[in-house]
């Protein structure tokens, strides 16, 4: 499963050629493909709430 970071970063990369693009067909099917990857990504949380894999150690921050 793709995750937020991944469909949100995507989305953007298709604005920005939509933007830079002449062709408005091909505008308007990149922005209709970004509307459609942020609309999957909205109801995702912000990052992956699972559990760690059993070979990664807690990462300690200073002062904890």
């Amino acid at each position: 499963m793709l995750g937020k970071t991944y469909l949100t970063k995507q989305a953007s990369l298709l604005m920005k050629f939509a933007r830079t693009t002449s062709d408005s067909d091909l505008s308007a099917k990149l922005i209709s493909k970004a509307a459609d990857l942020k609309s999957q990504a909205d109801p995702m949380p912000d990052r992956d709430q699972g559990a760690a894999a059993p070979d990664v150690s807690p990462v300690k921050q200073p002062g904890t």
